[in-house]
C-alpha cells in the first residue's frame, strides 16, 4: 500500500569518484538483483552510502552473511523496529521482508524507511489478507484478535493484540479465559500456544511460512538419532515442532535438549548451552549469527534447504542500488499506521515484547 508523501523525493547518494565500485552494474534477475559481489570494497561503499544518508542499517537475522555483517543492527523483525525507531536517522534501510519494513515504519513514522527490494515478500504474511480477516471476524463477532507480528500493516490494523513467537503464549494467557480468541495466521505457532495454555475456545488460522513448514518431522527423528547427544532448538513456525516434543514426552530424546525458541531464544540459548553440538529447525541464515554467539559449538540445521527466497532477495547488488538511488520506499496508510501501531503498543504493555519471531 502507498500513499503520496509530502516529504521530498529521494535524492541519490553520491557515488564518490574514487571509489572501486564506482562503475558497479547491477541487473534484475528472476531471485533478486545480481552483478555485484560482496567484497571489502562493497562493504566499505555500503557503508560510505549509508553515512552519507544518514542512515542506519538493519538486518534480519535470515539475511546473507554478508548483508547481516556490513549492517549496522541484526536481529529479529521487532527488535530491529524498535531500534529503528529510537536510532537517530533520517532514513533506515531494513534488509528483511517487505512486512518487517511495514512495521518499522508503523513504529517510526518520521523517518525514511527502505527496503533493497520491495519485492521480498513473505509467504506467511501472504497467508491472511485484511478482507479475509474481516470474514473471520464477522463470524466471531465478540472474538479477540491476536496476530502475530509476521502479518501485513492491514491486518495488524484489524488486530486487537500483535504477539510474537516468544511471547505468544502469555499474550493468550492474558485474555480472560471464557472470551474467544482468534489467532493468527502461522498454524504451528498456533497449535503450539493451544497447547501451552490448555485453551478449547482459540481458533487458528491455517497459515504457515512454507520454509518452516517444510522442515518435517522425520528429518528432525533422523538427525536426532544420527546426532544423540545434540540439543535441539526449534523454531515454533517449524512442522517439526510436534514432533520434537513427541520425541522428548516418548523418552526418544531427553526433555531438557529440546527446546523451542525464537530466533532471539535461540541466540540466548546457544551463550548458555553446554552441548558441543545443536541441531536447529528454522530458516538456515540464522546459523551464521549461532556461530557467532557460541563459536565452540557446532550448529547445524536439520534441514540445509530451508532457506527463503525472499530473505535472500536483499542481495549485495540491492543493496548498493537502495543506497545509491534511495530505492525502494515504504510507505504506510496513516490511519492504517495509527491503529496498527495500537496493536502492537498493546502487546508491549502485557510485558515481555521477546523477539519478533
Amino acid at each position: 500500500m502507498s500513499i503520496t508523501s509530502d516529504r521530498p523525493a529521494a535524492v541519490a547518494a553520491p557515488t564518490g569518484a574514487d571509489s572501486a565500485l564506482a562503475d558497479a552494474k547491477w541487473f534484475d534477475a528472476p531471485g533478486g538483483y545480481t552483478g555485484v559481489e560482496p567484497t571489502q570494497e562493497w562493504a566499505d561503499e555500503v557503508r560510505r552510502l549509508a553515512k552519507a544518508r544518514n542512515a542506519t542499517l538493519l538486518a534480519h537475522n535470515y539475511q546473507l552473511p554478508a548483508i547481516q555483517d556490513v549492517a549496522d543492527h541484526v536481529g529479529d523483525s521487532l527488535a530491529l523496529s524498535r531500534i529503528a525507531a529510537e536510532v537517530d536517522s533520517d532514513e533506515i534501510i531494513f534488509c528483511g521482508v517487505h512486512f518487517m519494513a511495514e512495521t518499522a515504519k508503523i513504529l517510526s513514522p518520521e523517518k525514511r524507511v527502505l527496503i533493497p527490494d520491495e519485492r521480498a515478500g513473505c509467504s506467511l504474511a501472504d497467508s491472511i489478507t485484511a478482507d479475509e480477516l474481516r470474514a473471520w471476524k464477522a463470524e466471531f463477532p465478540d472474538a479477540l484478535v491476536v496476530s502475530y507480528v509476521n502479518t501485513t500493516a492491514e491486518v495488524k490494523g484489524l488486530t486487537d493484540i500483535c504477539c510474537t513467537s516468544s511471547n505468544a503464549v502469555d499474550v493468550v494467557a492474558s485474555i480472560d479465559p471464557d472470551r474467544d480468541v482468534l489467532f493468527l495466521p502461522d498454524q504451528f505457532l498456533g497449535a503450539h500456544v493451544k497447547r501451552e495454555t490448555g485453551r478449547d475456545n482459540i481458533h487458528i488460522w491455517a497459515g504457515e511460512c512454507h520454509v518452516h513448514a517444510g522442515i518435517n518431522g522425520d528429518e528432525l527423528t533422523a538427525q536426532a538419532n544420527a546426532h544423540p547427544d545434540a540439543d535441539l532448538f526449534i523454531h515454533p513456525e517449524c512442522g517439526c515442532a510436534t514432533s520434537a516434543l513427541y520425541l522428548a514426552g516418548e523418552g526418544f530424546v531427553p526433555e531438557e535438549k529440546v527446546k523451542i525458541l525464537s530466533t532471539g531464544g535461540m541466540l540466548d540459548a546457544a551463550r548458555e548451552t553446554g552441548a558441543a553440538q545443536v541441531l536447529v529447525a528454522t530458516e538456515v541464515g540464522m546459523l551464521h549469527q549461532l556461530r557467532k554467539a557460541a563459536p565452540g559449538v557446532d550448529f547445524q540445521a536439520v534441514n540445509d534447504r530451508a532457506s527463503c527466497p525472499y530473505m535472500k532477495m536483499i542481495t549485495p547488488a540491492a543493496m548498493l542500488r537502495c543506497l545509491r538511488e534511495g530505492r525502494d520506499e515504504v510507505f504506510v496508510d496513516a490511519d492504517v499506521a495509527e491503529k496498527a501501531r495500537k496493536s502492537v503498543e498493546r502487546m508491549i504493555a502485557i510485558g515481555n515484547p521477546g523477539s519478533g519471531e
